[in-house]
């Protein structure tokens, strides 16, 4: 298999990436990583998107970040050293390639090879701060905020102005009701910023404009 990754150049290190990682393949919407699961591998996405969520006792879900091609998991890395169980869910938003580098493999590359620690730091970086917005947008900002913060970072994951979703599933994602959903996007299709079909929510250009 011929390995791409953007942030790793090493020849050794892509050398061993090449004969110890598997490549998995994953459709849309199904679970990768599953809340209470013991993780044996790092999953880097090759191709496709990863859809991270928090989950409570309940089953209730809080979108939190997508993993895009080139990018891994913090949590996947963190209960990979530490041998604890998942907390969050990974979905494949798209279909969805990924590369699974066993989990001892992570820790000898992460002493052995630089790029590989440098590859892993940024992704704690990244993940913290897409972490930190999911908290501050549920700690100090409306529900209308949140959605249309939503909106603008599903539309540019997707790359298309058209979501095939349902209100519920957007409601699931944001941790509140369908009902508030579908009042918040009914006043958002009246100032034109979005057009609402059956399961379809067609996003208009110029909608970061009324972001703070």
């Amino acid at each position: 298999m011929d390995i791409k990754l953007p942030h790793i150049t090493d020849p050794q290190l892509l050398d061993a990436i090449q004969q110890h990682a598997k490549i998995m393949e994953f459709g849309a919407g199904e679970v990768i990583i599953a809340p209470g699961q013991y993780i044996k591998m790092v999953p880097v996405v090759l191709e496709g998107s990863i859809k991270v969520l928090r989950t409570d006792e309940e089953g209730h879900e809080l979108f939190l970040y997508y993993i895009q091609s080139g990018e891994t998991c913090a949590v996947s890395l963190s209960c990979c050293s530490v041998m604890n169980p998942s907390e969050v869910k990974a979905v494949a938003e798209e279909n969805t390639s990924i590369l699974a580098v066993p989990a001892r493999k992570h820790e000898e590359w992460t002493d052995e090879f630089r790029q590989w620690k440098d590859f892993v730091a940024l992704t704690y970086q990244k993940r913290f701060q897409a972490m930190f917005r999911a908290i501050d947008d549920i700690a100090f900002r409306k529900m209308d905020e949140r959605l249309l913060r939503y909106l603008s970072v599903k539309t540019r994951q997707s790359k298309s102005n058209e979501l095939s979703m349902t209100h519920q599933e957007i409601a699931s994602e944001l941790g509140t009701s369908r009902e508030v959903i579908s009042r918040l996007l009914k006043q958002l299709e009246n100032r034109k910023l979005v057009e609402l079909g059956r399961n379809v929510v067609y996003v208009r250009d110029g909608l970061e404009e009324f972001l703070t």
